[in-house]
């Protein structure tokens, strides 16, 4: 249950919370964060967590949000680049950012306000994606071989898949699936230029 209270993200001890929170999430799942081990992680006494964050719901949501801020940035950066479509693969396809937002999905089974983040920033990311996408599918001369929905949706879905397969070392038709991805974006783009970024 979240405590209501303002969530700092500042610089010091919050933010070095945080970033114990994100290295623990990601090498060893949300079910290894505990405050304790959190705050050992990060070099400080327990009772800070709760200090700053009142609980650790709310520390959850604004590492949510702070990792969502940054990959958003990111996504708008890579929209905006000469090839916006491989630019947007390359951010989304990123291992550990789709590590980090599986765990957040499955921290959401369990608590209500990481699931409300969750769906908020969800929706904002799929709107700007549309938008981009659609745009750069106008463009061209030719019917795209897929719609813009589609295309986010294929994009996230497979990074995302992907992970959780490697996770159990199940690996195969990933490289199939990656090309289909890759073989629809070069129909679109052309091959993918060293600049995109």
């Amino acid at each position: 249950m979240s405590s209501g209270r303002p969530v700092p993200v500042d610089q010091g001890s919050p933010a070095a919370l945080l970033d114990a929170a994100e290295k623990i999430l990601v090498e060893e799942g949300y079910a290894a964060a505990s405050s304790r081990r959190v705050a050992g992680a990060a070099g400080l006494n327990a009772a800070l967590v709760y200090y700053y964050f009142g609980t650790m719901d709310d520390l959850f949501v604004a590492l949510f949000r702070r990792g969502s801020e940054r990959s958003f940035q990111l996504q708008q950066q890579a929209l905006a680049s000469d090839q916006p479509l491989w630019s947007l693969w390359e951010a989304i396809h990123d291992r550990t950012s789709a590590a980090l937002t599986l765990e957040f999905v499955a921290l959401a089974n369990h608590r209500k306000a990481m699931r409300s983040e969750i769906t908020r920033s969800a929706l904002r990311f799929r709107h700007m994606q549309l938008e981009a996408v659609a745009a750069v599918l106008e463009r061209q001369e030719q019917q795209p071989p897929v719609s813009a929905a589609a295309l986010v949706l294929l994009m996230s879905s497979v990074s995302r898949f992907l992970v959780m397969e490697r996770d159990f070392d199940v690996v195969v038709g990933h490289e199939e699936a990656v090309a289909l991805v890759e073989d629809i974006l070069v129909a679109i783009e052309g091959e993918r230029r060293s600049t995109a970024a």
